[in-house]
């Protein structure tokens, strides 16, 4: 007994030494240092924008740097922050980006190495705990530059603000309704589709999925599962870059999802966006979701939508339930121009705005999901947060560990992806005899974009 008191004083006094110095170390941390300075910044819009944005004024009079900020629509942005970046005037210093677009500016030489400032432990915060962010996340952006190497390793190219990865959003309303299971398998999910047609009167449908004309809608559920049944979009061999999009295993996926729009998506499929998909979710003409996590949960906050409440997730269906579902990625990150005049100012915000406390206060307080901190993903507050969407915190426990960006890195991913969304609208519509020829097609299409890809 008297041993055990023993070791909780010695241990409450650990506790107390350890919080005393880490206090001295933040009071030494000068967040005054770059005073004056200001900062310029290109933000998306989305609602981890609007939680930075809530805390500009909080962030201005800590560190004396003023920001000036624009938000761009999505449809937009890219566009935006293309033509700023090759102006080389150094105007924005930050702006918000995706893993693939990085891929582009980094090798035209318009991105700052992050880990140029996490390796110098003079510029970093007591606490900032950079092993602290999901390290998939992290690990998402960066890249060595060299196509046909995957990520993970290299400059690290930005820091993660939040991300998305991929599962069965569904209504439990419909599935009560239909008086079926909730699908495990590719089999089922086929099954579901049939069983749900019109589930909620004329104009309702099964599963939404994007369809639209654009890299967009390869990313989310179609690449995963893609990845699931074993296909590749390219390899390396003799030294080239070469198309794999038609080998047996990727003919085989495509005759299913090709299978499930027919048999389950919008009429209207061809024109979807995330926008669309989730809206028709929440709207209760779909059925089921299956895109990004958090597209669902935007419908689900109360009050959100018609079906507010009613929506749950479970992993993304599968060759046979139990196996490992592979997702690919997308984070919205924030990066730093390699021109900016003001990068330590830049480092000081981007810090600021990738910390624990202000993920958990974008994630709590507001509506930014999926949180780029593995602390807020266990804290109490986001668990108490997202009690009401079911299924989410599970899903997302059961996915991220296998979640990857599951694409090739090489210099013309936007130009090859939308081709690959265009060829899906074809076939889909007929315009092949075949799945096979279809994506034969646009193998040929990939090789020959990527003929002076030199590795």
């Amino acid at each position: 007994m008297k041993y055990r008191k023993t070791a909780g004083f010695l241990l409450a006094l650990a506790m107390v030494v350890m919080l005393f110095s880490t206090a001295a170390q933040a009071a030494e941390f000068d967040w005054k240092k770059y005073s004056g300075s200001t900062v310029k910044v290109l933000f998306v819009q989305h609602s981890i924008s609007d939680a930075i944005v809530s805390k500009i004024p909080e962030f201005e009079a800590a560190t004396g740097i003023k920001v000036e900020y624009s938000i761009t629509p999505e449809a937009n942005y890219f566009d935006k922050v293309a033509t700023s970046l090759s102006t080389r005037t150094g105007d924005p210093d930050l702006f918000m980006s995706g893993a693939y677009q990085l891929w582009d500016y980094s090798v035209a030489g318009f991105v700052e190495n992050i880990s140029n400032f996490l390796d110098d432990s003079a510029k970093v915060m007591p606490g900032y705990d950079f092993d602290d962010i999901v390290k998939s996340a992290a690990d998402a952006l960066k890249w060595d530059g060299v196509p046909g190497h995957a990520v993970g390793k290299g400059p690290q190219l930005g820091l993660p603000l939040a991300f998305e990865i991929y599962s069965l959003a569904y209504n439990k309303r419909a599935f009560e309704k239909a008086g079926i299971a909730v699908p495990k398998t590719f089999d089922e999910l086929l099954k579901a589709c049939d069983a749900l047609k019109e589930w909620n009167g004329p104009g309702s449908y099964a599963i939404a999925l994007r369809g639209a004309r654009d890299w967009g809608t390869i990313h989310p559920g179609y690449m995963s599962t893609f990845a699931n049944f074993g296909a590749v979009d390219f390899a390396v061999e003799n030294g080239k870059l070469v198309s794999k999009v038609n080998s047996p295993e990727a003919v085989k996926m495509t005759e299913f999802w090709v299978d499930l729009i027919k048999r389950g998506g919008s009429p209207s499929w061809s024109r979807y966006t995330w926008y669309e998909a989730g809206a028709d979710l929440g709207a209760g003409k779909a059925a089921m979701l299956f895109d990004a996590d958090n597209n669902g949960v935007q419908q689900n906050w109360d009050g959100a939508s018609q079906e507010a409440g009613n929506i749950a997730w479970t992993v993304m269906p599968l060759a046979k339930a139990g196996d490992t579902p592979h997702s690919n990625y997308w984070t919205w990150a924030m990066g730093m121009n390699s021109a900016s005049k003001n990068k330590d100012a830049a480092w000081y915000f981007l810090m600021y705005f990738t910390s624990k406390t202000f993920a958990e206060y974008a994630s709590v307080e507001k509506n930014s999901v999926d949180p780029a901190r593995t602390s807020v993903w266990n804290s109490e507050g986001f668990a108490k947060k997202m009690a009401k969407q079911e299924g989410y915190i599970d899903t997302y426990n059961k996915t991220i560990n296998s979640t990857t960006i599951l694409f090739t890195p090489q210099p013309y991913f936007f130009e090859t992806t939308t081709e690959w969304a265009a060829t899906l609208q074809d076939i889909v519509a007929g315009n092949y005899r075949s799945v096979k020829e279809g994506m034969d097609a646009l193998k040929s299409k990939m090789d020959a974009a990527l003929e002076d890809v030199n590795l």
